[in-house]
């Protein structure tokens, strides 16, 4: 299973504004530091705002911070509100000779299951807690200011 970029972002986009703590980032520091469009990041952004990820401030002060603690924010969690679509087949949309009599889409929906699981048993703090993800952001960081 791959993530859509639109999560992948999300989640860069919630590592970036945690590794600040409580300055503000924007969405052009954010855009420059992973090389990516400002206005993709921006839809991004409006999406954690509206899931309450992000505390965002318009003007020319403004930014975005996290809207609560690192520690309560799951990984899984995010993901499965990101991916608009997690179904890994298509059984219903496609003519398959095998429909009603398979068990791939069970077990293949089991395995997600466990994928978010998994996900689930982390948060952005355990992530954020890396020593060599913190070093890494923080010579980025510097080299993009």
């Amino acid at each position: 299973m791959q993530l859509k970029s639109f999560t992948d972002l999300s989640l860069r986009t919630l590592l970036y504004v945690g590794m600040q703590g409580e300055n503000l980032s924007t969405i052009g520091a954010i855009a420059d530091f992973f090389h990516i469009s400002k206005e993709h990041l921006r839809k991004v952004v409006h999406r954690l705002s509206s899931l309450g990820y992000l505390h965002t401030t318009r003007g020319i002060y403004g930014g975005m911070q996290l809207a609560m603690a690192a520690d309560q924010i799951r990984l899984g969690k995010v993901v499965a509100l990101m991916e608009e679509d997690m179904s890994i087949i298509d059984c219903e949309g496609r003519q398959c000779t095998l429909t009603g009599r398979c068990k791939l889409k069970g077990v293949l929906m089991q395995a997600q299951q466990a994928f978010l699981q998994v996900l689930d048993q982390y948060t952005l703090a355990d992530v954020l807690s890396d020593p060599l993800l913190q070093q890494q952001l923080r010579i980025e960081l510097h080299a993009v200011s």
